[in-house]
């Protein structure tokens, strides 16, 4: 009698992707994963290289037995991460860039409330220190719909753990600037249950700022389109939600309005250019921006910015 043997899914897939980094960076990064209490079958680490000059693949020859090494010709970071969640069998799913790495200390009680906990969601903080903060206050758990309606997401993909169980098909949106933002949403409002703790578990080497040379104005223009169409979309989609998802993604939707007009005016320096893309985002009902009392930024914001003369200084005083 043949006995039947089955593999169990590892508990938690890595999916790291780089271009152009050194290879020190991706085996830092790599090591900081292997230092977790994580045994081998509970662990997949996939490398997703979006075709960088030269193959780092060499240079990890004392890990390579650890890890699935994917080389793909460069498509950005949204297509990179969509062939590492194909590859992926893990129950959930850990975004990483490359250059970055686990603050693993801190990390293991995310992996805790995983174990524990079975949540769609948990959430961390990041540091451009790699001393990490093992301050494990939480909050009970809420559901996706909830948590949108009562924060301002402020957070990257690298930043939680999800359960791969809620994509559903889920995928970035390759060529386009800031996918991330339609990604993390969507899968927000489909978690039902959410941890979000204190703890600061990732270094984010290069603390990622939104910056852009403004002389390069094809790039300006290209990202600036890429956000109007992601705004666009989200709210098309919003038409078809249950009333709480709509009012979450409502909120959603202010707070990324608002950063695009701010984006605008600082990228273009040019009132036209903004008068121009205001009026894409009236004839879509994105603009005037929604009465509420989100932030106290947000509330100043959407007072000014509805006023065509304060636009008009705000391009100057912003720029």
């Amino acid at each position: 009698m043949y006995q039947e043997i089955t593999t169990k899914a590892p508990l938690l897939s890595f999916i790291i992707t780089c271009f152009n980094k050194p290879a020190s960076q991706i085996a830092e990064c790599i090591d900081s994963i292997l230092k977790l209490s994580l045994r081998d079958e509970e662990r997949e680490i996939i490398v997703v290289d979006d075709g960088s000059q030269e193959c780092i693949l060499d240079s990890l020859t004392n890990i390579a037995d650890n890890i699935i090494y994917i080389r793909q010709r460069t498509a950005g970071t949204g297509a990179a991460r969509n062939t590492g969640l194909r590859m992926a069998t893990g129950s959930y799913i850990q975004f990483i860039d490359g250059e970055d790495k686990l603050i693993s200390e801190a990390y293991e009680h995310c992996i805790d409330l995983v174990r524990y906990n079975e949540p769609d969601i948990v959430i961390f903080n990041s540091s451009n220190s790699e001393q990490g903060k093992n301050d494990y206050v939480g909050e009970a758990p809420t559901d996706g719909a909830e948590y949108l309606k009562n924060n301002n997401l402020e957070i990257s993909p690298w930043g939680y753990i999800f359960s791969s169980r809620i994509l559903i098909g889920l995928r970035f949106t390759p060529g386009l600037y800031a996918e991330e933002e339609e990604f993390t949403t969507l899968l927000f409002l489909r978690a039902e249950k959410i941890y979000s703790t204190s703890s600061v578990a990732y270094y984010d080497r290069l603390r990622k700022e939104d910056k852009i040379d403004r002389k390069d104005k094809r790039l300006v223009m290209k990202r600036l389109n890429d956000i109007e169409q992601i705004l666009i979309h989200m709210n098309d989609l919003s038409t078809a939600m249950s009333v709480m998802d709509k009012t979450a993604m409502q909120r959603r939707l202010a707070q990324l309005t608002m950063n695009y007009i701010i984006k605008t005016i600082r990228w273009t320096r040019s009132a036209k250019q903004l008068d121009t893309r205001i009026q894409t985002l009236e004839k879509h009902g994105l603009f005037p921006l929604p009465d509420k009392h989100y932030s106290k930024k947000y509330v100043i914001f959407s007072k000014l910015s509805r006023s065509s003369f304060v636009r008009k200084c705000l391009s100057k005083v912003l720029s």
